[in-house]
């Protein structure tokens, strides 16, 4: 990568709680994109690097990496003072903000629970938003728990695997609504492939603490882990009766779905049935091969590809 001519971290106020951005380009000028992280409870600015090494969007935009309510050195009072609206709202006040900045619209990139929540805001914010990346949205977090419960189960009867089988008999019965059984679940997908595919979850978590403390440091990467549980025992309750489908955003955006083939938390009907749900003037829908959960990271040439596009409006 080139030398950032942007590369600027700052805090902000919003709705009554300090949070982070960092925006980085190559130049000055360049279209606006806004990353919205998974979650819940998941930081955002210790994977810079590795959206850069993947992705390279600074090429083409400046690209602004956001550390939703509570996460990453938030304040505990942050952490906890977390809800799914709250979140909608929070993105809302920073699209403001960066349109205010730079009177420009921003195309919003949205990852799992990230995309739900960019959904669910640009409803809001027509005027704002120029399009959604929708990567692997939680449409119906019962159908999605579900349907990762039945391929953990297949998965151990196929492998005849003890230890899956012992993890499946912790995980215990649906649903997980704190984070340590969450968590578990987590490691459990990754170990299969689901999450990154190829990458075990040993592999991502070594990756996850070694960047979180050149991010934020040893006291800090304390302090995020903290925060991650906090956020995740308080919105995972919340999230149960989560469904797109009951009450759908009627958007005046394009959006672009993006699926992998191989994530457990995303069943073929899901990924058919949510964009005719949506009401929108455009939409794209792809299904990738050899990708799990985290898409954009599996195959980042085919998401950079529709990116592209749709900064060109097709």
């Amino acid at each position: 990568m080139k030398t950032l001519a942007i590369n600027i971290t700052t805090k902000l106020a919003i709705n009554d709680a300090t949070q982070q951005i960092r925006m980085c380009a190559e130049r000055f000028g360049l279209p606006l994109i806004l990353i919205v992280q998974a979650g819940p409870g998941l930081p955002l600015l210790h994977e810079v690097t590795k959206f850069q090494r993947r992705l390279n969007l600074e090429k083409n935009f400046t690209v602004c990496y956001w550390d939703q309510r509570g996460c990453g050195i938030a304040l505990r009072h942050d952490a906890t003072n977390v809800s799914l609206p709250q979140q909608v709202d929070d993105l809302r006040a920073i699209l403001r903000w960066l349109n205010n900045e730079t009177k420009q619209t921003i195309i919003v990139f949205g990852i799992s629970l990230g995309a739900t929540i960019a959904l669910q805001t640009a409803e809001n914010e027509p005027d704002i938003v120029k399009a959604i990346i929708a990567i692997s949205p939680d449409a119906n977090i019962a159908r999605s728990d579900a349907a990762a419960a039945s391929f953990l189960k297949e998965q151990s009867a196929i492998a005849s695997n003890g230890r899956l089988g012992a993890k499946l008999m912790k995980l215990g019965e649906l649903p997980y609504i704190n984070s340590a059984t969450f968590q578990l679940r987590a490691s459990m997908l990754a170990d299969l492939g689901g999450i990154e595919h190829g990458k075990r979850f040993g592999t991502l978590l070594r990756e996850t603490l070694f960047s979180l403390i050149s991010t934020y440091g040893l006291l800090g990467t304390v302090r995020a882990l903290r925060n991650m549980n906090r956020v995740q025992n308080i919105l995972l309750p919340q999230l149960v009766s989560l469904n797109l489908f009951s009450d759908p955003p009627r958007l005046s955006v394009p959006v672009h779905y993006i699926f992998g083939e191989q994530d457990p938390l995303t069943p073929p009907d899901i990924a058919k049935e949510l964009p005719l749900a949506i009401s929108t003037p455009h939409a794209t829908v792809k299904l990738v091969k050899n990708a799990g959960h985290m898409v954009h990271f599996d195959q980042p040439d085919i998401v950079l590809s529709i990116i592209l596009n749709a900064n060109d409006g097709k």
